[in-house]
Formats: structure tokens, C-alpha cells, sequence
């Protein structure tokens, strides 16, 4: 490339997405009952006593979390090596102060990444990892801690000046590309929800559901202002065709919001006494939250294909390092995709584990997963990454 700009870390971050994606198929296809996870263990197990159609899928989920797991890492180590020098240009200190600052936000969103993307690799790769998991998730919030203090940090810097003395450019800011710190903080608040899901330490399990509201917080109140700024400034002025993929970030910061309280829901579950209804819970609030995200699709879509976004920027040789942010929505949908499948449908019984409906929902989502493998493959070939 011969300009950076720090937009870039979405190309690691959507690597860190699909990484988790693959994990996915994992984590509702094999067997692990007692445990919230699917790990080295089960996958084994249930790798030696199934059939050769079910071993090729196992082999083809791991090909696909160790291939995306490198490129998440591999660009995530080049991403910070330009940064690095990037902030000792001119061209760093011309952002400042402006609201293209809000894509330093790109770069702890893509660390909490970076962490989901370790506990899927020990997950499916460490054999005995849950004998020592208490262990880890002590270390899992701390890790996250130091990523939201970098985020607030980040964040603080741009927003606290906007308040005090204004910014006369958000009137030309006719995209959503500033919900980006929305995204970051939600994606730090499912991370603290993890460990607040399945630590059997009622300590740790409080702590990390309490840190998980804390940046949920943060991630819906600013999620709400800015989305009403922001389609002020599009309905005036018309959208930014380059930024129009930025329609679609309210699909990522949906899902991560929804498996941060679905994750929470379990947590209260096993040391709060709050599990009475949580089939019917579980059941309105994936349903609803993939309802959503079916609507912001959709409406994006239309508006994309509107502006012909997806000819100019992926099928053509123009490049934009906006485009990446085309793989999280991608992602996010069929993630929680089978969030809905299985905790709103199959847990609730509305049909069985392994039955043709539930293969068929699947096969779905998995249409929409191949195309955005596809689409990062094609954007990784035009950028040389």
C-alpha cells in the first residue's frame, strides 16, 4: 500500500471474525454437555466415533480456524508495525482533531478480537484446557481491562474535544462510520461477558458480568446518539458512496451486544437464582436481535447495490481500505445466526438438534458465510495482504 491509514486493522479484524465463525460449527455440532465450550477434548472424541461426512466437516472447521487465526495474526503484527511508523508522519497529526480520529478505534476493537481469537485456538487445539480454564479467566479479564482502559483512552481524546469545542465537519459526516467506537466497546463488553458466563467463581463470574454492562453501556447510549447524527447528516446531505458499508455496522454491534447479554443471562443463571424463564427469554432475545439485523441487511443491501458499491470496490481494481468493513457484517450475521438457531429455536424445541430443519437453517447462514470468505480472499489478493 502506499498510503496507510489505521481503517487497515479491519482487515485483521474480519480474519479474527471468520477465525471465531469456523469455531462456530464447533461449538453447536459437537457434543459437550456440562461444559459451555467445545473443546480439544470433545472434538476428538467426537472425531474417532462419527462418520466420514462428519470427520470431513470437523477437518474443514479446523482448516478454517487455523487458516484465518494466521491471517488474523499475521496482519494483525503488520497493522502494528505500520501504525508505529504511521503516528510519526504528518499525515497522523492531521487526523488529530478531526473526525477521522474515530478510526484509532479500529485498533482496540481489533485486539478484544485478538483475544477471542486465543481462547478459540486453546479452546480447539488444547487438550485439558477446561481442568485449567479457572485459571485463565482471571487473566481473560484483565486482558480486556487493559484493552477498554486503551479504548476510553482513544476514545476520550477524540470525543472529550468534540464536546467542549465542537467540530463544524459533522455536517459533512453523512455515513456511520462514527459508531466504530460503538463497535469496539461492544466487542470489549462480550469479551468481560465470557468469563462472567462460565467461571463457576461467583467473584470472577460478578466482575466480569459487571464489566460486560459497563461497555454494553457505553456501546448503546453512544449507540443511539450517533446513529440519530448520523442519519441526520445522510438524510441532509445524501450518504458518502465510499463509506456506505458503514450501513451495515449496526449487524456486528447487534450481535455483539446479543451474545454479551445472552452470555450474561447464563451467568446470573448459575449464581443469581435468574434462570426461571430462560428458554422464553433466550428465545425473544435472539429472535429479535436476528430479526434486526435481517432489516439493516436487507436496507443495506438495497442502498449498496443502489450506489453499485460491490462493482466499484470488489469486482473492480479501484482500492478503498474502507471495504473491509463489508467482512465484520458478514460475519456478525451468521454468528449470530446460529446463536438464534440454537439457543432461540433448538432449545426451545421448536425442532431437534441434527434434524433436516435444523441443517437447512444452516446450509443458509453458511451461504453467507462463504460469501464473505470469498470477499476477503478477493480484498486480501487487490491489497497484496
Amino acid at each position: 500500500m502506499k498510503k496507510y491509514t489505521p481503517i487497515m486493522f479491519l482487515a485483521s479484524l474480519g480474519a479474527g471474525g471468520l477465525t471465531v465463525s469456523f469455531y462456530v460449527y464447533l461449538l453447536f455440532l459437537i457434543p459437550h454437555k456440562g461444559i459451555p465450550l467445545a473443546t480439544f477434548d470433545h472434538i476428538y472424541h467426537t472425531f474417532n466415533n462419527t462418520s466420514v461426512i462428519n470427520k470431513v466437516g470437523i477437518v474443514l472447521a479446523l482448516i478454517g480456524i487455523l487458516y484465518f487465526a494466521y491471517k488474523h495474526i499475521s496482519l494483525l503484527i503488520w497493522n502494528i508495525k505500520q501504525w508505529n511508523s504511521f503516528k510519526k508522519t504528518e499525515e497522523y497529526n492531521q487526523m488529530k482533531g478531526t473526525l477521522k480520529e474515530i478510526s484509532f478505534m479500529a485498533i482496540p476493537l481489533t485486539y478484544a478480537m485478538t483475544i477471542n481469537v486465543m481462547f478459540v485456538l486453546g479452546a480447539a487445539l488444547v487438550p485439558g484446557l477446561w481442568n485449567i480454564i479457572e485459571y485463565m479467566f482471571p487473566m481473560a479479564l484483565l486482558a480486556f481491562l487493559g484493552v477498554g482502559i486503551y479504548a476510553f483512552k482513544i476514545f476520550g481524546e477524540y470525543f472529550i474535544p468534540l464536546i467542549l469545542n465542537g467540530n463544524k465537519e459533522w455536517e459533512e459526516n453523512t455515513s456511520l462510520v462514527q459508531l466504530l467506537s460503538v463497535f469496539a466497546f461492544a466487542m470489549i463488553g462480550v469479551g468481560f461477558a465470557a468469563p462472567g458466563a462460565m467461571s463457576h467463581i461467583k467473584a470472577v463470574n460478578a466482575i466480569g458480568i459487571f464489566c460486560s454492562f459497563i461497555f454494553l453501556g457505553a456501546a448503546i447510549i453512544l449507540g443511539i446518539l450517533k446513529s440519530i447524527l448520523g442519519f441526520h447528516t445522510i438524510i441532509k446531505n445524501g450518504l458518502d458512496e465510499k463509506s456506505a458499508p458503514s450501513l451495515w455496522i449496526g449487524i456486528p454491534i447487534f450481535t455483539l451486544v446479543g451474545i454479551a447479554l445472552v452470555r450474561d443471562a447464563f451467568g446470573l443463571g448459575h449464581h443469581f437464582s435468574a434462570d426461571a424463564d430462560l428458554k422464553a427469554m433466550l428465545f425473544t432475545l435472539t429472535g429479535f436481535t436476528f430479526a434486526a439485523e435481517i432489516l439493516m441487511g436487507v436496507f443495506g443491501y438495497i442502498v449498496l447495490k443502489k450506489v453499485n458499491y460491490f462493482e466499484k470496490y470488489i469486482h473492480s481494481d479501484e482500492k478503498d481500505p474502507a471495504t473491509y468493513a463489508l467482512i465484520c457484517p458478514g460475519v456478525a450475521f451468521f454468528v449470530f445466526g446460529m446463536f438464534f438457531i440454537h439457543w432461540g429455536l433448538v432449545f426451545n424445541g421448536v425442532f431437534d438438534n441434527y434434524s433436516i430443519a435444523h441443517y437447512i437453517l444452516i446450509a443458509l447462514l453458511a451461504i453467507v458465510q462463504y460469501k464473505t470468505v470469498k470477499t476477503v480472499l478477493k480484498l486480501n489478493k487487490k491489497f497484496g495482504l
